[in-house]
């Protein structure tokens, strides 16, 4: 047995974003216990777009902050060479008269609120910086220039370097197999090699979270979600330059962004495939599967009607019942502290997310409004989020988190 100040379950890149965080608020002996490889479950299936726009309040909120940390990715973690191959290209989403209008109305207000950039732009001026989409049965288009897209298995990396550095320890092809209690308080964790002793324990094992139910007896609502993502070759360029395109009036609320070239990376905005048992292996995509997003392209991008596919992956989501994260304590388990759930934002919110879930496990306060403006500073990237709508019990008690949008990946 070997003691540590914590233990962090999974080194994805919102497990790597709170070892990070843990080091720097002062924890000396950090573990890190990852099942395969650092990064290699669904971060490295990500579609790496980032944006703050979401009709959640603390989502928007926790975006805001982790992309002050992703335009700032080197600094942040005080190492040169990190970086989060971040493309600044914008985030576009456009609406037609119809349920989605009032949302996106409201959410472009409230990012406003929060001194966001962003702006209503008209059809000809969508049109002239995304001149490969029409615009003519829009309603309502925002535009967030500060956005774009990255790599997640990148930041992970990095995250889990600038741990290292810190003195966080990882150890790869490790999986937990159960959770040690005493007297409903965590002692530890036991794996496939060994038992480690220690008072806290984060868990961020994303689609694996329901694990913690064989272990605590507590009910985790969590499904894992299969996604389809392709990328299409058309005989115009979706170049770097163009910004990131939500289509709130396709079926299947599209989300598009360049791949390089004449390449456009293109998935929905959802429900999935639900799996009856955790598994980010690759899945099939039929012809028909292709045929089908390739039609809402079309109907959207008209020279992708001629598109090929050039190639065509899945990526799985932790998705809970409205589509949000369970963030913070257990109240059953002292000692536990969780980060599941994400349903497709964990990327966009990981820097935040890390160090929230950081200060819970440390005992520090996560609403920084309740402390003077010295201690705010001293904590370096505050967050004014409170938890309390994350927080698991909203399951039981009917106070789900569920966006103006509805269910689904805009949120």
């Amino acid at each position: 047995m070997s003691s540590w100040d914590a233990i962090v379950i999974g080194a994805g890149v919102i497990g790597t974003s709170v070892s990070y965080n843990l080091a720097t608020l002062g924890a000396k002996r950090v573990l890190v216990l990852e099942r395969d490889q650092i990064g290699s479950g669904t971060t490295a299936q990500s579609s790496g777009i980032l944006r703050t726009h979401y009709s959640v309040l603390e989502n928007m909120a926790l975006a805001q902050q982790s992309w002050t940390v992703f335009n700032n990715f080197a600094e942040h973690l005080q190492d040169e060479e990190a970086s989060a191959g971040l493309v600044r290209c914008g985030y576009l989403i456009a609406s037609p008269d119809g349920p989605k209008l009032s949302p996106l109305r409201d959410a472009l207000a409230a990012q406003r609120d929060r001194g966001i950039t962003v702006s209503q732009l008209t059809q000809i001026e969508a049109a002239e910086i995304l001149p490969i989409c029409r615009f003519d049965d829009a309603a309502l288009i925002g535009f967030e220039p500060n956005a774009g897209f990255a790599d997640a298995y990148l930041v992970a990396s990095s995250y889990a370097r600038a741990a290292r550095r810190l003195g966080v320890k990882f150890i790869e092809g490790e999986r937990v197999t159960r959770l040690h209690l005493h007297e409903s308080c965590v002692s530890g964790v036991e794996t496939t090699s060994g038992v480690y002793s220690a008072p806290v324990v984060i868990s961020t094992q994303n689609i694996w979270a329901n694990e913690l139910a064989e272990w605590t007896g507590i009910h985790v609502p969590l499904a894992p979600e299969r996604h389809k993502v392709i990328a299409l070759e058309g005989p115009q360029a979706y170049t770097y330059g163009m910004p990131v395109y939500k289509d709130l009036g396709s079926a299947g609320m599209l989300y598009c962004r360049s791949y390089g070239g004449r390449q456009m990376l293109v998935s929905e905005g959802t429900s999935g495939e639900i799996l009856s048992e955790p598994n980010n292996l690759q899945g099939d995509i039929s012809m028909d599967d292709v045929a089908q997003l390739g039609e809402q392209v079309a109907d959207r991008f008209p020279s992708f009607s001629e598109a090929g596919l050039a190639s065509s992956w899945t990526g799985v989501y932790d998705v809970t019942p409205d589509w949000n994260p369970v963030l913070g304590n257990v109240p059953e388990v002292r000692g536990l502290v969780v980060g599941f759930g994400f349903s497709g934002h964990g990327f966009k919110l990981s820097p935040a997310v890390g160090r929230v879930l950081a200060q819970q496990a440390l005992g520090l306060p996560t609403d920084v409004s309740l402390l003077p403006y010295s201690a705010q500073q001293a904590l370096g990237l505050p967050t004014d989020v409170s938890l309390l709508p994350y927080s698991l019990e909203r399951f039981r008690t009917g106070r789900l988190l569920t966006g103006r949008y509805g269910v689904g990946a805009v949120a």
